[in-house]
């Protein structure tokens, strides 16, 4: 059965969209069929992977109509794009933002609006073992879209306070959405990421995450800063075995995917 999961935090920048492609492209190296889904009209996922096919896997990203076409006709198929073995892809483009528009202008109520993706979504999901949302940081149709399309959240927490705040925020409005159209979502934990070894603010920031969301939330899987990371956005995602920079992050991002897989286990083995 397909894991439909979305990454979020209502803070910019603290590396969301980043763990999101990480996330996707290990299910993919794993032989996961997986869909990524950048539902963010700034589009940086879909830099990341489009990056990543042209300087690294030598590939011209094609797909038949932008998102925003796929998503007022109805159709998601030729918004597609093949990144790699395993990973599709449905990239953003700037025509995007005119979605909440579109929505609006369609449909009269909350619901209609933020559950039309999820509809269209439906209509392909059962071709993959995981579908990864992308959304942007506020509190818009785009993420509340994804909400109603996903199974569980993974909320990415930086360790710095206005991340924490995000996160708080954000949880409190997944937890709002979720009794407003009884939905079965689930926090699938928070995820700590951009830590320095030893850094008493990230070490406070940890401790107050840890009050406020309880151990069970927590993943125990914490990503340290890696230059390696912000090289990617420059180079696209590297993974050669003869690099010790590109060992060391796709080693720590399949630790994040067995935990991910241990958390569903959990979820799903609760409900029989």
């Amino acid at each position: 059965m397909t894991k439909t999961i979305v990454t979020g935090n209502f803070k910019g920048g603290v590396g969301k969209t980043t763990n999101a492609v990480m996330i996707a492209y290990t299910l993919a190296k794993q032989g996961k069929k997986t869909l990524l889904v950048d539902l963010d009209p700034q589009a940086n996922a879909t830099d990341l992977l489009f990056l990543t096919m042209k300087n690294v896997l030598g590939v011209k990203p094609t797909f038949q109509s932008t998102l925003e076409v796929a998503l007022e006709s109805g159709d998601l198929k030729p918004a597609l794009v093949d990144v790699m073995d395993n990973l599709q892809m449905l990239p953003s483009y700037e025509d995007l933002q005119d979605y909440e528009k579109y929505l609006f202008s369609t449909f009269d109520d909350d619901y209609s609006q933020d559950s039309y993706f999820s509809k269209l979504l439906a209509k392909i999901k059962d071709n993959y073992d995981y579908v990864i949302l992308d959304v942007p940081p506020q509190l818009n149709k785009y993420t509340d879209s994804a909400l109603v399309a996903c199974d569980y959240v993974i909320i990415v927490l930086q360790t710095q306070q206005r991340s924490l705040s995000g996160a708080k925020t954000y949880t409190e409005h997944l937890l709002q959405i979720k009794e407003d159209y009884k939905l079965n979502l689930e926090l699938l934990g928070v995820l700590p990421v951009l830590l320095q070894n030893g850094n008493e603010l990230d070490l406070d920031i940890l401790s107050d995450a840890l009050d406020f969301f309880g151990k069970p939330n927590m993943f125990e899987i914490q990503i340290k800063q890696m230059a390696r990371l912000k090289r990617f956005d420059r180079t696209g995602i590297t993974n050669s075995h003869r690099v010790i920079h590109d060992r060391r992050v796709h080693a720590i991002y399949a630790e994040v995917v067995k935990e991910i897989e241990t958390r569903i286990k959990v979820f799903e083995d609760a409900k029989e």
